[in-house]
């Protein structure tokens, strides 16, 4: 955990209010944050009140890092996030290796098409 991580409460759903304690920023800021990030989603109970997941508040505190932490800007932490593989939040891979896994597919799929 960085140093500004907090421990997340484990439950399913967060309300705006308690995100915005959590992590200690304004509301408004974490709606104008949905709409510069796209990633960002919260769901809308019936009452239309947001809801957040927890990888929602996860996803925030790493907004929140990289934007007053680090010092990014809206559209380098934008560049920043998307670098990041969406299946489990880590960095995406290598470059080498995303060459050679995809040389790889190219070259079992040439296999299989001459066994075909």
């Amino acid at each position: 955990m960085g140093p500004m991580a907090v421990v997340i409460p484990d439950k399913l759903y967060f309300k705006i209010g308690e995100v915005s304690a959590l992590l200690n920023l304004k509301p408004h800021v974490l709606r104008y944050w949905e709409t510069e990030f796209d990633i960002l989603n919260p769901g809308k109970a019936p009452s239309r009140h947001r809801l957040y997941k927890r990888k929602d508040v996860e996803l925030l505190q790493q907004i929140k890092q990289l934007l007053h932490m680090e010092g990014y800007t809206i559209e380098g932490a934008r560049k920043k996030l998307k670098q990041r593989d969406p299946a489990n939040n880590e960095p995406a891979l290598n470059p080498e290796y995303k060459d050679a896994l995809l040389k790889i597919r190219d070259d079992l799929t040439s296999l299989r098409d001459m066994l075909s």
